[in-house]
């Protein structure tokens, strides 16, 4: 009983030991926000602001108002409103908006977005009137391409694989996977893994992976970039730790991917991140895009991410796709009618 009760004494001290070494390592982390978690950003708020809306903030009420209106997928309604009608469209039919989908596939959430505590009608929050700061002349090829990009209209070549936009061909979300990362018609979902040394974001659309190495200064991180010849999706990001914030600097995004997304930036371009805990259930967001080879000044936008329950789960896009055999097998026909 004595060599017990001494054993046990032991434990104890060392159990305590432990406890306050822990909350040692946590008061120097201080500054360090809690990430890990599963997450959505899913909502119906776009990045720019409708022209007929003034205000950033709406009510409650407002927002159901706009929320209601707002189409889905290009479509007017088409979800099932309780009475025992399926107002879902035709997959495949004659209305462009379907874009081959029935409404099931679709979830982009219900209503805008809501960031701490206030709900949005645009994610820009500077310039305070929500539009993105296009130079009115494009100085660039690379401008012109983007800013009415075939991958935009959908009009284009389908000379071989690599014409298809690199979500048709399963590589990547351009907008979603980031930087930035913004929501769209379905697979809002990601997961925050932390470590002391990386912060890893899993995207569900197309199970990408963001992985980003944190140090311990600005100075220390991009001190720290890779060669600039590795041209990698999702860019060269650098992170660290800043006023309760976590802090993300990209740039040497792949053109690619670049040239796809609804917040291109050239060579010449950067994206700065920050995400910081608002509550134990939210995640503000907040992007700083600059490039003066495409925009007529810095701009930002801010949106939040909501913890959900469950985890992420496979996005099997190739499994049961025939949209690149069939895109290509029609612009050969078309070719052969041609000839």
């Amino acid at each position: 009983m004595t060599n017990l009760i001494k054993h046990t004494a032991q434990i104890g001290s060392l159990l305590l030991g432990t406890t306050v070494a822990c909350s040692g390592a946590l008061a120097q982390n201080s500054a360090r926000p809690d990430l890990e978690g599963v997450w959505s950003n899913a909502s119906l708020t776009n990045l720019s602001r409708p022209r007929e809306l003034e205000t950033l903030v709406v009510t409650a009420e407002q927002a159901r108002v706009i929320a209601d209106a707002v189409p889905i997928g290009g479509v007017e309604g088409g979800f099932d409103e309780d009475d025992g009608v399926n107002n879902t469209p035709d997959a495949g039919g004659d209305d462009f908006g379907a874009r081959a989908y029935n409404h099931f596939w679709v979830d982009p959430g219900s209503n805008l977005a809501l960031v701490k505590g206030e709900y949005r009608t645009s994610y820009i929050i500077n310039p305070e009137n929500g539009q993105i700061p296009r130079l009115e002349n494009p100085g660039t090829d690379f401008q012109r391409t983007n800013f009415g990009s075939r991958y935009v209209t959908g009009i284009g070549n389908a000379d071989g694989p690599e014409a298809l936009p690199l979500s048709e061909r399963c590589i990547l979300s351009a907008s979603k996977s980031g930087p930035p990362m913004q929501s769209g018609l379905y697979n809002n979902n990601y997961q925050f893994v932390q470590t002391d040394d990386y912060v890893m974001i899993n995207v569900e659309q197309m199970h990408d992976a963001r992985i980003i190495p944190v140090f311990n200064s600005a100075a220390e991180a991009r001190a720290s970039r890779r060669p600039e010849v590795l041209k990698q999706y999702m860019g060269d990001s650098v992170g660290w730790y800043e006023d309760d914030a976590l802090i993300v600097e990209t740039i040497n995004i792949n053109p690619q991917q670049m040239q796809q997304s609804a917040t291109a930036i050239t060579n010449n371009g950067k994206v700065t991140e920050s995400f910081s805990r608002y509550s134990d259930t939210e995640i503000v967001y907040r992007f700083t895009v600059e490039d003066a080879d495409l925009y007529s000044q810095p701009w930002t936008a801010e949106l939040s991410f909501h913890a959900i329950d469950g985890q992420l789960y496979e996005y099997a896009c190739h499994e049961g796709n025939y949209s690149m055999t069939g895109t290509l097998a029609g612009a050969r026909r078309l070719e052969a009618d041609q000839n």
